[in-house]
């Protein structure tokens, strides 16, 4: 009998990564990783490898340029090839930007693909990248089911005033609101958390996800209440290559007094800032805490810093705070920067057990530490399989 299985689809610019589940014991497990990288370019490559073993099929590309649809091609047909037995239920896709529309995952269709192909002024790094290879798919195989699951959708729990902005209702009444990223990586957390503390159920968190991209999010029993991202994805923390919070009179300076171009102005704030631009030296942490350019040290005190100051924020927002949770990239892999911002959150009485912070799971606050302090690894992929799973067994689609 054939087993079914889940695609996930994480498209960007220049790659697709995608992750096979299938249901194991009553559980949805990940069986096998890959990815294309170098698509626009004439160095495409395609690499897939199965969990727990070796790389299973490779393939170059040298004398063509590969696009997101010819991509998806070669993946169906990879796994047309390669997976006997097994049949493909839905893709599940991770869609950056759904506002104020789309709070839940959704199957796609040529419809809302134009309703969310509306949203790339919110999301120009990622949106139109996100949803080529929904179309990509409906062109080579119609009849599959494509599930979005959106990064904004999580924060549709947050109260009308953490959403707003101080702006006249004609700005605001065309959807101009905060609307928070990351969503899909903090309700892994929030589902996760009750495995490591019944308590954290119920409890007041901040949850730090500190990547390429980076914000916080307050989490009240679950659920969220604050976040740092806001209308756009370079709101909050400065991050790889975005700048983060901004003074928008800086902007207005950079048109007005040195005369930028609308286009000079997007590339500066999403891929020149940040820890790159605040270094010269890289937008990546491993480099900069390798790093003895003072510059690079003071890119990480800044990252630090403006960490600290939003802890004290989403507290507020929460009225209290009983545990911070560090996840993603950064947060997992660099006991420095956790020692660091648990130093700034001594005044919250937060002790770090040095031991496990350098271990680097699960519980890393020392018994006294009024606020505990948590790594948990994240896991989009698995809280899109999940979706998938559930919107599937909820419609039955003819494909599902």
């Amino acid at each position: 009998m054939p087993v079914n299985v889940i695609v996930v689809v994480n498209a960007g610019s220049s790659s697709i990564k995608f992750s096979l589940f299938r249901q194991e014991q009553s559980k949805l497990r990940v069986f096998l990783k890959g990815q294309i990288e170098g698509l626009y370019t004439d160095a495409a490559h395609f690499a897939a490898r199965e969990i727990g073993g070796g790389t299973i099929d490779e393939k170059r590309w040298s004398a063509e340029v590969v696009t997101h649809d010819a991509a998806m091609r070669y993946l169906l047909d990879f796994m047309r090839a390669r997976l006997a037995g097994f049949t493909v239920e839905a893709i599940g896709h991770r869609i950056v930007h759904g506002g104020e529309e789309f709070v839940g995952p959704v199957r796609l269709t040529a419809e809302a693909v134009e309703r969310l192909e509306r949203l790339t002024p919110l999301a120009p790094l990622h949106q139109p990248h996100n949803l080529a290879p929904v179309r990509a798919v409906f062109d080579i195989a119609p009849n599959l089911p494509q599930i979005g699951c959106f990064d904004t959708a999580f924060h549709a729990t947050q109260p009308a005033l953490a959403q707003a902005f101080a702006l006249p209702a004609e700005i605001t009444g065309r959807g101009v609101r905060r609307y928070g990223f990351h969503g899909l990586s903090y309700e892994y957390i929030a589902s996760a958390l009750p495995e490591h503390d019944a308590d954290l159920a119920r409890a007041k968190v901040i949850v730090a996800h500190l990547g390429a991209g980076a914000s916080l999010c307050a989490l009240e029993a679950g659920r969220s209440v604050a976040c740092t991202t806001g209308f756009t994805a370079l709101e909050g923390l400065p991050m790889g290559t975005r700048s983060g919070a901004l003074d928008p009179g800086v902007v207005l300076y950079l048109f007005d007094e040195l005369k930028m171009e609308l286009r000079d102005v997007m590339r500066l704030l999403y891929k020149q800032s940040g820890l790159l631009g605040v270094s010269g030296v890289s937008s990546d942490m491993r480099v900069l805490e390798a790093s003895e350019d003072p510059r690079a040290r003071f890119a990480i005190d800044l990252f630090v810093y403006n960490i600290g100051r939003q802890i004290g924020s989403l507290g507020a927002a929460l009225g209290g705070l009983d545990a911070i949770v560090f996840t993603a990239g950064i947060g997992e892999h660099s006991a420095a920067v956790r020692r660091s911002v648990c130093a700034g959150a001594a005044w919250l009485n937060v002790v770090l057990e040095e031991g496990a912070n350098q271990a680097g799971v699960g519980k890393i606050s020392a018994p006294e530490s009024a606020v505990s302090v948590w790594v948990v690894p994240t896991d989009e992929e698995l809280m899109i399989a999940r979706h998938v799973g559930k919107v599937c067994a909820e419609a039955d689609f003819g494909g599902c």
